[in-house]
C-alpha cells in the first residue's frame, strides 16, 4: 500500500488493554518510519482503560515520562475501511533508543515466547474464534439492535439462524470486504446463542500474524458497526442474563520439516501434546487475569454458562477448559476455551503458548482427561472467582514469571488495581459504557 498517496495515515501500537495508542501523521512520514521518527511515551502503552496514567508507575514521573521509539511491525500498512476518507494504519511496536524491545509492549511479550519455540526449531500455528455482540448503545442501558429488515428490535436468541445473518447482510458483506482488504483471513460466520451475538473464525496461520489479525479484526468490527448505525462489543458479558462473548484459540506446533509435533498418527496425540496440555492447566488459575482482564469478565466466568471455570482437559468435549478436537490427525491441535472476547490477543497467546512450552520443557504430566460435564466435576483447580483475586494470583505466580517479563507483570497489576479503584467511584449501571468499545 503506497502511503505517499495519502494526506495522512495512522500509526498505532497495542496497549495492555488491547487498545490502539498512536498518532496521525502526514504522508511525509512514510519514508522515515524505520528511522525512529515516531516517538511516544513508554507510559502510553501502560495506561488504564480510559487512557489515564497509572498512579505511581515508574514509567511516568519517576523516569521523566521518557519517550520510546515506535517502529513498524511488518504487518502493515493496512487500509482502514471504517473511515470514509482514504487512509491507512501502520501497526507499530515500542522500542528503546538503542533498539531494545520495551518490556511493557504486549506484542514483544508474544515475540519472546515465539522465539523460545524457534530455538527448538519449531513454529506455532494458531487461529482464533471471536464472538461479539451487536447492540444499540444510544440509551442508558445496552439494548438489542433493530433488525434492518423488519424495523423491530431483536428479542430472542437465534443460534445458527440464517435469517438473522441475512438481516444484517449489508454489515457482514462490508465486514468480509474489509477483512479481504486488510488481509485478515475471515472464515465462517454464524449467529450465536446470545441476542444479537455472532461469531467469526479466523483461519490458522503463524501465531504472531494470528495475534495481529485478531487485534485488527476487533477494530474493524467495532468501526464498521458504527457505520451501520449500531455498536459492536467484545465485552465478556454485554447483558447480565444472556450469553457471554468468548475468544477460543486453537494452536498446533510444527517442526522445521513441517511435521506437527502434536500428532502421532493416532487419536491420543504425542507426549509433547500431553506435556503442553499439562503446562496450560498448571498456569491456568494464575492466568485468569489475562483471560478475564476486566470487572465485567467475571460475570461470564460462572459455572454452567458455557465458559470454563475449572482447569481440566478432554477429547472432543466442549465443557472442558482445554479440548483436543477430533478430525484428521495431521491437524491435531489444542483448543484453549477460557478467554473472553475482551482479552488482549497478544497477552492471551503469549500466556497460553508460554504455558504450553513450559509444560513441554518440564515434561509435565496432566491429570487424566475428563469425560462428561466438566461443570459437575468436583475438585478441579479453579480460575480466580473475582478480579482482585486474579490480580494477586497473577503477580505472585512462579509460572507466570517464567512466561511474561517482570516489568509487564508489574505494570499490568498496577493498571488493573487502578481500574478497580476508578470503577468503585462510578455507578455500576454505567460501567458498560467504559467497556463498550474499549475492549
Amino acid at each position: 500500500m503506497d502511503l505517499s498517496n495519502l494526506h495522512t495515515f495512522r500509526v498505532a501500537a497495542c496497549d495492555l488493554n488491547g487498545q490502539m495508542r498512536g498518532k496521525r501523521v502526514p504522508s511525509a512520514y512514510a519514508a522515515k518510519l524505520d528511522t525512529g521518527a515516531v516517538r511516544m511515551p513508554f507510559s502510553a502503552l501502560n495506561v488504564d482503560l480510559w487512557g489515564a496514567d497509572i498512579d505511581g508507575s515508574p514509567l511516568v514521573f519517576e523516569s521523566g515520562d521518557a519517550d520510546g521509539v515506535l517502529r513498524p511491525t511488518g504487518r502493515g500498512p493496512v487500509p482502514v475501511p471504517w473511515i470514509d476518507a482514504p487512509t491507512a494504519l501502520v501497526p507499530m511496536s515500542m522500542h528503546h533508543d538503542d533498539g531494545r524491545p520495551f518490556a511493557g509492549d504486549p506484542r514483544h511479550a508474544l515475540a519472546t515466547v515465539l522465539d523460545r519455540y524457534a530455538a527448538r526449531g519449531w513454529s506455532v500455528i494458531a487461529a482464533t474464534e471471536l464472538e461479539f455482540t451487536l447492540l444499540d448503545a444510544s440509551a442508558d442501558t445496552p439494548r438489542p439492535p433493530v433488525n434492518p429488515l423488519t424495523g423491530r428490535r431483536l428479542e430472542d436468541e437465534a443460534v445458527l439462524s440464517m435469517a438473522e445473518m441475512d438481516a444484517f447482510d449489508t454489515f457482514f458483506t462490508e465486514l468480509y470486504d474489509g477483512c479481504e482488504a486488510m488481509g485478515i483471513p475471515a472464515q465462517t460466520a454464524i449467529s450465536e446463542s446470545g441476542i444479537g451475538q455472532f461469531e467469526i473464525n479466523l483461519n490458522h496461520q503463524e501465531a504472531m500474524r494470528c495475534a495481529d489479525d485478531t487485534w485488527l479484526f476487533k477494530a474493524l468490527v467495532r468501526g464498521l458497526a458504527r457505520k451501520h448505525g449500531f455498536a459492536a462489543t467484545f465485552m465478556a458479558k454485554p447483558y447480565p442474563d444472556d450469553a457471554g462473548n468468548g475468544m477460543h484459540v486453537h494452536f498446533s506446533v510444527v517442526d522445521g520439516a513441517g511435521n506437527n509435533v502434536l500428532d502421532d498418527g493416532g487419536p491420543q496425540g504425542t507426549d509433547t501434546l500431553r506435556h503442553a496440555v499439562a503446562g496450560c492447566l498448571a498456569a491456568m488459575p494464575a492466568s485468569t487475569l489475562i483471560f478475564a482482564p476486566h470487572g465485567n469478565s467475571y460475570t461470564r466466568l460462572v459455572p454452567g454458562a458455557h465458559a470454563p471455570t475449572g482447569a481440566c482437559w478432554a477429547y472432543e468435549n466442549r465443557t472442558a477448559a482445554i479440548r483436543i478436537p477430533g478430525g484428521a490427525t495431521a491437524a491435531r491441535r489444542i483448543e484453549h476455551r477460557v478467554a473472553g472476547g475482551d482479552t488482549n490477543p497478544y497477552l492471551m497467546l503469549a500466556t497460553i503458548l508460554g504455558a504450553a512450552l513450559t509444560g513441554i520443557e518440564d515434561a509435565m504430566e496432566p491429570p487424566a482427561p475428563i469425560t462428561g460435564n466438566a461443570y459437575e466435576i468436583d475438585g478441579l483447580p479453579q480460575l480466580a472467582a473475582d478480579w482482585p483475586t486474579a490480580i494477586t494470583r497473577f503477580e505472585a505466580d512462579p509460572l507466570i514469571a517464567r512466561i511474561l517479563p517482570a516489568d509487564l507483570i508489574r505494570y499490568l497489576a498496577m493498571t488493573k488495581r487502578q481500574e478497580i479503584a476508578r470503577f468503585a467511584d462510578r455507578a455500576p449501571e454505567t460501567h458498560w459504557l467504559s467497556y463498550l468499545e474499549a475492549v
